[in-house]
């Protein structure tokens, strides 16, 4: 009888520690089979706004914030974004942007690091109603392929600017 007993706690106890090596290799798996998570500087893994922002002296001011969902790497972003085209009910119109400001400070976007840039439109001018914008990021070596697009109205004109990323919402 003590035999049998012995035999089934050797097997309970030979089982349990399998179960527990077999938890802890599953534990230790990789979350993202594959490698690293997409970067959240790429078009589609972003999400970009466009709200009223303060005006200033001669301008109205818009703020376009970026934020990135959870599962996304950080990556670095600089100056201003290019390729700056307004469209209005999905018609482009003829307004391009400039830029201004530093356009070599680079900031971090990710998951729970938004950023923003500034459209700065002149106020004398009759501005032309948009509700999208659409652009190329830079990052601190050069353009990120891809166009992003930022939803929100807005009344554009010539002479408007684009100011550099900057961190925060």
């Amino acid at each position: 009888m003590m035999r049998i007993t012995r035999k089934i706690v050797v097997a309970i106890a030979a089982t349990a520690l399998l179960g527990a090596a077999g938890g802890e290799v599953a534990q230790a798996a990789p979350v993202r089979a594959g490698g690293p998570a997409p970067s959240a500087c790429r078009p589609a893994n972003h999400t970009a706004k466009i709200t009223d922002a303060p005006g200033s002296a001669g301008h109205r001011h818009y703020r376009v914030t970026l934020t990135a969902p959870r599962g996304y790497d950080s990556c670095r972003l600089a100056g201003s974004p290019t390729g700056m085209r307004f469209s209005n009910h999905g018609s482009e119109n003829r307004i391009t942007a400039g830029r201004y400001g530093n356009q070599r400070t680079a900031v971090t976007f990710g998951p729970g690091h938004p950023v923003h840039f500034d459209i700065q439109v002149p106020n004398n001018v009759r501005g032309i109603s948009a509700d999208a914008a659409s652009f190329t990021l830079q990052a601190p070596g050069g353009e990120i392929p891809g166009t992003s697009v930022a939803e929100g109205k807005l009344k554009v004109a010539a002479g408007t600017l684009v100011g550099p990323v900057q961190r925060g919402a």
